[in-house]
């Protein structure tokens, strides 16, 4: 990790976007990222310590938009989405909140299990676990065959 702030943010800005993209209201994703870094800043020393400072982070912003979260993902209608399965969004919707979280950090995302467990304040087996039951039932939903 970089020992220059400017830096650090230029390198977790991305990651911490797309990972507050899938649980926090768009309009709201700058804010709660600029509390984040403001919290960083305030405490620079102990950030820089950290194993996993993105996911540190996320929690950070997580928590102060949670009074204002109001869903999980833009609804269909968003047109700044990627070409996606049409019945992704209400499959997903039909996930508890800790398997979308995890679903949505470990594959969306790309974070390994390690790096979501220390975001969503869990074990890496539970974010496992959270991850085979919802892309467990997203498969079956979407009718999407399990690897063999």
């Amino acid at each position: 990790m970089t020992d220059d702030f400017e830096g650090f943010v230029a390198m977790i800005d991305p990651q911490l976007r797309r990972a507050l993209s899938g649980h926090v209201p768009r309009e709201e994703v700058a804010d709660a990222i600029a509390e984040s870094f403001a919290y960083a800043w305030e405490h620079w020393t102990r950030v820089q310590m950290m194993e996993n400072p993105a996911g540190y982070l996320y929690r950070v912003a997580q928590s102060k938009a949670r009074a204002r979260k109001q869903g999980f993902l833009p609804g269909p209608s968003d047109s700044s989405l990627p070409d996606y399965e049409p019945g992704l969004l209400a499959a997903l919707d039909e996930l508890s909140p800790s398997q979308q979280r995890a679903v949505w950090l470990v594959h969306g995302c790309g974070w390994t299990y390690a790096e979501t467990a220390v975001a969503l304040d869990t074990s890496a087996s539970t974010v496992g676990t959270h991850v085979s039951r919802g892309m467990e039932h997203l498969r079956a939903r979407l009718g999407v065959p399990e690897h063999g």
